[in-house]
């Protein structure tokens, strides 16, 4: 499907059209994902359903993404970018169009955990074509001197979504129901698909060779294809194994905030909000930066381990201060500071890493190695919730924060092993 009559004759300034619109389609989709979970009481409420429910229902979303961004990622490299963009979003709005028809209470009528778990489901197999098809288009239009950033920006996506989802859904879903929820989700949707259909394109051969910088020659891509390249699988082990402790800050920090220090709904909210926003500066910077010094491995590295460093020191605030000495304004104070700062780092290299794996699988396979790291954050996003209250059961929040240390050290040489020392001494070694 990606034959010669969907190759742009546009000129390499359309790239950040097609930059525009996967960042579109990518804060459409997170806007769901990210944002109907911050609804959880009214969706209990709602449906009637008691926690164990509760969880279930959320985790389905995250399942299909992860079961579904694989075979998204491997159609994407097939078909192309632009094929997959618009069945997906389509697909996505019209399945959560039928959510709003039959799946959202109505006055008696409650849907059952059978019908809203299948909805949700249905949702996250559907709009997990976004990630990798999308990912692909950004490597195909921008040079390597500009990937890191153009991926960062279309990265800055997920927590945009995110903050958006927070902000809205939950007044939308108190004020009009979650009919009214679902059916603006489908909108949004749609509107990204239509963004789609205007500027995605593959590129002709002169935008790419108007992208290509001179200074900056092509890396080897795998020859194996990157199923069968280790060096793949190494990165995309590291992306979801760090992507635990984001998870556990995104989806256990207000608990924390609320339940070991005390605090309020209006300073959670802006903790989070916070963390939000200090992800997208970050992952912003941090691609361009990273694209100017050519130093992504050390970065990434040292990402890991400020990680470690931050996540070790949230649980020993966790061990030292407890009780009613927990409340006190100095404690509240650091465990604000502490978890936004470990929620930002865990969150400001993404787009830095999605950069590396996708040159490493080359331009023409992103999307299936895209698919395979989704996969891995999204299998991380089914079980870190579920993982979480176990880990509290067996020695609180300290252990909790001690776990996303240690998650963030096994990433470290994952995602960036140190080079093999050069044959001769003295020789410098890309970092």
């Amino acid at each position: 499907m990606s034959s010669s009559s969907s190759i742009s004759p546009r000129p390499a300034r359309h790239r950040w059209k097609v930059l525009a619109a996967g960042v579109a389609a990518n804060a459409a989709f997170s806007v769901a994902f990210s944002g109907i979970p911050m609804t959880a009481v009214l969706l209990r409420t709602g449906y009637r359903l008691d926690n164990a429910s509760l969880g279930l229902a959320l985790g389905l979303m995250g399942l299909g993404i992860a079961l579904s961004e694989l075979p998204w990622g491997l159609l994407t490299d097939r078909w192309g970018d632009r094929p997959v963009l618009l069945i997906g979003l389509g697909s996505t709005a019209l399945a959560l169009g039928a959510m709003a028809l039959w799946a959202a209470p109505r006055g008696e009528h409650i849907p059952g955990l059978g019908v809203l778990g299948a909805g949700l489901l249905g949702v996250g197999l559907l709009g997990g074509s976004v990630n990798g098809a999308s990912g692909r288009a950004v490597m195909l239009w921008f040079g390597d001197g500009e990937r890191g950033l153009a991926m960062s920006i279309r990265q800055t996506a997920v927590p945009l979504g995110g903050a958006l989802g927070a902000l809205l859904l939950p007044w939308i879903a108190l004020h009009f129901g979650f009919a009214a929820l679902y059916a603006v989700l489908a909108l949004l949707c749609a509107v990204g698909a239509a963004l789609c259909w205007a500027w995605v394109h593959e590129p002709s051969s002169s935008a790419l060779a108007g992208n290509a910088p001179a200074h900056a020659p092509a890396r080897p891509a795998s020859a194996a294809g990157p199923l069968r390249d280790a060096r793949v699988w190494r990165i995309v082990g590291g992306i979801g194994i760090l992507c635990a402790p984001q998870f556990a800050v995104l989806s256990f920090g207000t608990v924390f905030l609320h339940d070991a220090g005390g605090l309020g709904l209006a300073v959670i909210t802006a903790a989070m909000v916070g963390v939000q926003a200090g992800a997208m500066a970050a992952r912003v910077w941090s691609g361009g930066w990273t694209d100017r010094h050519r130093n992504r491995p050390a970065y990434l590295r040292a990402c890991s381990a400020l990680a470690v460093g931050l996540f070790a020191a949230l649980a020993l605030l966790g061990s030292v201060a407890s009780g009613q000495a927990a409340h006190a304004l100095p404690w509240q104070a650091a465990m604000v500071a502490l978890l936004v700062a470990s929620g930002i780092c865990v969150s400001a290299w993404h787009g830095v890493a999605y950069t590396e794996l996708a040159v490493l699988a080359g331009p023409t396979r992103a999307g299936t190695a895209l698919g395979m790291a989704n996969t891995s954050v999204f299998l991380v996003c089914f079980v870190t919730p579920f993982s979480i209250p176990h880990l509290m059961a067996a020695g609180a929040w300290p252990l909790v924060w001690a776990m996303a240390a240690l998650c963030a050290l096994v990433a470290r040489p994952l995602l960036a092993p140190r080079p093999a020392p050069t044959a001769q001494a003295g020789s410098p070694s890309r970092a």
